[in-house]
């Protein structure tokens, strides 16, 4: 069998092994997992890389990719492999729990000095640590006197350019109200806005690979995480696996929040479920409980 199937000279799809050996390649490197499910646009997004750096068959891509490219290829592949489907206040009741209970809570129990720390991740295109800036700012009475620091990561260096740019179509504003897109945007050409440069110039956007730990464990004492529609991309033991690194990330008594599909509890013994009006949290107990590690997952 060849490596690729083709009519005359063109790529049109992986044969099964191919695909096995690149799913299995990629897991192990970033925890995503690609399961026959998403065959089409594994083949398609591949096939587009191979021809993109002008070989005509698997192996020989995948040969250069692992040992001869370094980082470079593997990323870019990594950015045309994710998805970036986002927009401004997406599943904005989570902010109104932040703001409205989250926040209070962790200055209530800070025991340190030093700013209020925020992680977003994936933050994918920036649109979720930009609306907890402007959240922030419309709704947190604390937020003049209060040292706020936002730091938001993703594996898609693509992604993150576009973040730090801050440039967005109509679209991805659309359920920002036309007062705060008046405060917080100018209009830099048609149907496109970008953020003002004091909030560009507050959040940091950094690559890190949440399956590295390498690059995560520099990532610690953190109030809140906001980790939202990322696991569902995972297998069970990858999410095990992030689930460590998030519970690792927080301080003890700081707050996690998921994606309304997503649930830490089939994951992590090591967080309590925490209930608010408005939304569901997931908190790092203040102490590990009886018997209980530091980062005890589900076996």
């Amino acid at each position: 069998m060849t490596d690729t199937l083709r009519i005359g000279d063109a790529l049109t799809r992986l044969t099964d092994s191919d695909f096995v050996r690149f799913r299995d390649y990629f897991y192990g490197r970033t925890g995503i997992y690609f399961d026959e499910s998403k065959r089409y646009f594994v083949d398609k997004r591949l096939i587009e890389r191979i021809k993109a750096c002008g070989f005509n068959d698997f192996r020989n891509y995948f040969a250069m990719m692992r040992f001869q490219a370094g980082e470079q290829e593997f990323q870019k592949l990594v950015n045309v492999m994710t998805v970036n489907e986002t927009y401004f206040m997406r599943e904005a009741y989570q902010f109104d729990c932040l703001v409205e209970n989250v926040l209070d809570e962790c200055m209530a129990d800070r025991n340190r000095q030093g700013p209020l720390r925020i992680w977003s991740i994936p933050s994918s295109t920036g649109e979720e640590a930009y609306s907890m800036a402007l959240t922030l700012l419309d709704r947190w009475p604390h937020i003049d006197h209060v040292d706020v620091e936002i730091i938001a990561s993703d594996i898609d260096t693509a992604a993150l350019e576009v973040a730090r740019r801050g440039i967005y179509k109509k679209r991805s504003l659309q359920y920002l109200s036309d007062g705060a897109k008046q405060r917080y945007f100018q209009s830099v050409g048609p149907d496109r806005w970008q953020v003002a440069d004091t909030i560009r110039d507050a959040i940091s956007f950094t690559h890190v690979n949440l399956a590295d730990p390498a690059q995560t464990e520099r990532y610690r004492d953190f109030d809140i995480v906001f980790c939202r529609n990322l696991l569902i991309y995972f297998d069970e033991a990858s999410r095990r696996q992030a689930a460590g690194v998030l519970h690792e990330a927080l301080r003890p008594g700081g707050f996690i929040f998921l994606g309304h599909s997503e649930s830490m509890s089939r994951m992590s013994t090591a967080f309590q479920i925490r209930k608010f009006p408005k939304a569901m949290a997931y908190q790092k107990p203040l102490r590990p409980g009886p018997g209980q590690s530091a980062a005890t997952v589900q076996p």
